[in-house]
This record gives C-alpha cells, structure tokens and sequence, in this order.
C-alpha cells in the first residue's frame, strides 16, 4: 500500500498527515505539482523479466506518456538485495537533489521512498507497485532505496544521458526517516 507522509522541514519526527488511500495522496500531491497515478500491465511480467519485457508489458502507457511529455528514452531500473553496486546507488538517491527535467518513475515491483522538498514542506511517498510518480522539474527531493532494495522501475527520460542529478549540497534528507525506519 502506498502511503504519504506530510512534514514540516523543521519536524522531521512528527508528521503533520498520514495518508493511505490513493485517492487521498494523489489528491494532496496534486496540490504541490506532483502526479501520482496507477498503472497496470497489458501483459503478464514474469519474475527477472528483461528490460525489453517490461518495457512491451507498459508499451501503450510509456509510448502516451512520450508522445504527451516529450520523453525521448526509456529504461527499466532494479535493484534487489544482492544487487553488487546496491550501496552506491543508495547513496548517489539519498542526498537532495533537483533536475533540469521532470523526474516519472513507474514501479513494477518493490518499493521505494521518494521525499519532495516543497517551499517549507516535506512529502514522504512511499511507491509502490503500480505506482507511477512525477516530481516537477526543479523539485528538491532524494529517493531512498533501503537497506534490503526491492524494486524495478521503469524511468522516462527528456535527457538522452538519462538520470542527471544537481545536488543542493543541504543536509535535510539525513533528518528524516528512511524507508527502514
């Protein structure tokens, strides 16, 4: 179940809301820019499915969404536990960043968290399967994976060169609770 968490940036132990119905979230994300929406397959994905597999299974949903945004590439991103480079991704995700793009991830399986930082607000969003998130470009935010990660996600891109990240060099996403905690 997906589950959003909304903080003040100077309380990072006491959410002001908690929301778990999807309607409720999209709802409260939709306020500050962000979409979050659901997807289903067209066809049966298989554990270890290849890129290309999943990619054909969400075909006509990634080819709308590139003929509306203008995405140019696409890819597919898992991460499991046994993953050698898992601690390295985790840590490149969890410092505040922006992009010159908007950042749209779609989970197909596992689950993430990704933290936007709004004006003097912190939106915690734990995704899901099915989930599909876009954060503005120009949003402050960082992306946890956990300790154990558990995901597979399919990213759009504008930027042929794919995930560009500037980070803001602050130190808020180590004040917050991680997908662990």
């Amino acid at each position: 179940m997906s589950v959003l968490s909304v903080y003040h940036e100077t309380r990072p132990d006491q959410p002001l809301k908690v929301l778990t119905h999807a309607e409720d979230i999209a709802a409260t994300l939709s306020e500050v820019g962000v979409q979050l929406e659901r997807w289903e397959a067209s066809a049966p994905i298989a554990a270890g499915a290849s890129q290309e597999e999943v990619i054909a299974a969400y075909r006509p949903q990634i080819d709308k969404l590139m003929t509306e945004r203008g995405f140019v590439t696409v890819d597919v991103i898992s991460v499991t536990r046994d993953h050698p480079q898992k601690d390295e991704l985790r840590a490149k995700f969890l410092d505040e960043h922006r992009h010159a793009e908007d950042e749209v991830r779609f989970f197909v399986a596992g689950r993430a968290l990704f933290s936007l930082h709004i004006e003097d607000m912190v939106y915690a969003v734990l995704c899901e399967k099915h989930d599909l998130i876009s954060v503005p470009a120009g949003t402050r935010h960082w992306f946890d994976i956990g300790e154990e990660p558990h995901f597979v996600a399919i990213r759009l891109f504008k930027n042929p060169e794919g995930w560009v990240a500037e980070y803001t060099g602050e130190s808020i996403a180590d004040q917050f609770p991680r997908l662990d905690d």
